[in-house]
């Protein structure tokens, strides 16, 4: 298995440097993308193939399911959901995302659903 591609997308700067921390740790692990919004995040995803995306469910421009229809479901990389709001859970499962964070999360948490998605993703 080759490196693992991955776009952190949330309109929280600390928010955003957490999930890059933790990334940073994992071996095999590479952020092809970081940014703030919805439309960015769906231009990342046309521009440059990514393994795992990270996407807050509610930024500006367009939320994480704004982003989803704008690249196409077939065209998503598998998708972990981060945000401090549960009750997005049935709707992301609905857009088969791999993985649901709730803010805040620790490191274990974070290494799970990279796991989820790297299985995902090597499917």
């Amino acid at each position: 298995m080759g490196a693992t591609r991955v776009l952190i997308a949330d309109d929280e700067p600390l928010a955003r440097q957490r999930l890059r921390t933790l990334a940073s740790k994992e071996a095999g692990v590479v952020i092809v993308g970081e940014c703030a919004t919805g439309r960015a995040a769906a231009a990342i995803l046309r521009q440059r193939p990514a393994d795992v995306a990270f996407l807050d469910v509610q930024m500006p421009d367009g939320d994480g399911f704004d982003v989803i229809r704008e690249v196409g479901m077939e065209r998503m990389p598998a998708v972990v959901f981060v945000t401090a709001y549960d009750r997005y859970a049935l709707q992301a499962f609905a857009v088969h995302a791999v993985d649901y964070l709730l803010k805040p999360f620790d490191g274990a948490r974070f290494r799970e659903a990279l796991a989820r998605a790297r299985t995902r993703a090597d499917a």
